[in-house]
């Protein structure tokens, strides 16, 4: 009767199914956590490698601004102290090596490893995770480099540099901003002494224009290029105009003496003393890309690196739209044509440089809004839509900007020719015409690009 009664028991217990889900998931317990655990941890690890790779690639971009002024242990000391600085890892967490320093071609490359701790994983007895990145840098300050620096040559370039200077001019019997060197069939006199143009009256009256502060900028890149290059042995420096064309004045050359003598000669047509009755951006940029030739990796003289700076206000533009006449030279002869077709210049045109793998940064010497001018009102007043930007130069204006005024799109076409915006900036007062082609100039010398 007992054992029967045992039995009968022994029997449900074994028939009993309802401790399976607790033996299942005891089972199934660890490969779970573990495959929690692995997501969990290799996210963690990815992240660190991301901050890793961000931490190392600017300590070297940090440091290969340093090569050719410190040595190679110096070098090596200063990223690991910037790295260390900038990783959250802590000193004993990662290990920085393979560090190489290739001063002849300004390049820096190094690789970090690190462990990075597990949580969840431990269960599988995976206490941590290897990560490892690499980077590679270089730059151009060591590298031979041609500068070829252009200047616009066009009459608006002759705008009084300063409000105070526009101010006089217009206050004079000249009655214009701008300081012509055309004689319209009047004169003017000023302190007794009489000038058939309002450029002559300007230097009369002490008037700082534009086209003087274009050459003190020039003055501060040569003043870098000292700097940079003290042995005169890397970068060549040379100088150009841009106007019906564009037309070398100096090819480059290592001496910066000389380039400076160009700059205050008055014969050169570098210097205010001269100006062009006509812009033409598409035939200057078809010149200027024979003179400037492609650009090489910079590892020799025959093979260098080539920046092209640009200073300009962006307007295709020729005097006899002013005259309401026939110029002889390119625009259309009729008076709403004329009109039409002073535009920003079309971006298109740069690419005619850019192909040649050379560099281009522009300062845009802003054309100021003249309101008060018949002249202004009629062309860079007016939309873009209203003008010859697509119909007669090729161009393409940007999506909603077709109401935007010609004097507002210039930026953006000039923006466009730069070959980064880095490269490009705007310039009002004088002041910041004269420091904006060095501070292109030192944008570019700074830049490196990461090579893996």
């Amino acid at each position: 009767m007992l054992r029967s009664g045992l039995f009968r028991i022994f029997s449900r217990l074994l028939a009993n199914r309802q401790g399976n889900i607790a033996i299942m998931f005891a089972i199934v317990l660890v490969p779970l956590i573990t495959a929690i655990g692995a997501s969990l941890d290799y996210v963690r690890a990815y992240n660190t490698r991301s901050k890793m790779q961000a931490d190392l690639d600017a300590a070297l971009l940090g440091a290969v601004k340093s090569v050719g002024t410190l040595n190679e242990a110096a070098l090596e000391a200063r990223i690991k102290e910037w790295f260390a600085a900038q990783t959250d890892l802590g000193s004993g967490g990662y290990t920085l090596d393979d560090i190489d320093i290739d001063t002849s071609n300004h390049k820096i490359t190094a690789t970090v490893r690190a462990s990075v701790a597990t949580t969840l994983l431990k269960v599988a007895g995976i206490d941590d995770v290897a990560v490892g990145v690499a980077s590679s840098v270089e730059g151009p300050g060591r590298a031979y480099l041609n500068v070829y620096v252009v200047l616009d040559k066009s009459a608006s370039m002759l705008l009084a540099a300063t409000s105070a200077g526009q101010a006089s001019l217009r206050a004079s019997q000249a009655g214009c901003a701008f300081a012509c060197h055309t004689s319209e069939g009047s004169t003017f006199k000023h302190k007794g002494k009489t000038y058939t143009n309002v450029y002559d009256l300007s230097v009369a009256m002490g008037i700082k224009l534009r086209a003087d502060v274009s050459v003190d900028a020039v003055d501060e890149v040569l003043d870098l290029v000292d700097a940079a290059d003290a042995s005169h042995e890397r970068i060549k420096v040379g100088l150009y105009t841009m106007g019906e064309t564009a037309t070398q004045v100096l090819a480059p050359t290592f001496s910066t003496l000389n380039a400076k003598k160009k700059l205050s000669d008055k014969t050169s047509g570098l210097t205010s003393a001269t100006s062009e009755e006509a812009t033409y951006f598409d035939t200057s940029f078809s010149a200027l890309k024979t003179m400037v030739g492609a650009a090489g990796d910079g590892s020799s003289e025959n093979s260098p690196l080539k920046l092209i700076l640009l200073l300009t206000d962006g307007v295709q533009s020729e005097r006899n739209w002013v005259l309401q006449g026939n110029s002889g030279i390119r625009f259309p002869t009729s008076k709403g044509y004329l009109q039409t077709a002073v535009a920003p210049i079309n971006s298109a045109w740069c690419n005619q440089v850019k192909s040649l793998n050379a560099t281009v940064g522009v300062l845009y010497t802003e054309y100021l809004p003249m309101p008060w001018d018949w002249g202004y009102n009629a062309t860079l007043g007016k939309t873009m839509t209203s003008s010859g930007y697509a119909s007669i130069w090729g161009g393409t204006v940007a999506q909603g900007q077709g109401n935007t005024t010609r004097t507002d799109y210039i930026p953006t076409a000039l923006e466009q020719c730069a070959t980064s915006g880095d490269l490009f900036l705007q310039a009002n007062s004088a002041e910041e015409i004269e420091k904006g082609l060095s501070a292109l100039f030192k944008q570019y010398l700074s830049k490196v690009r990461l090579t893996s």
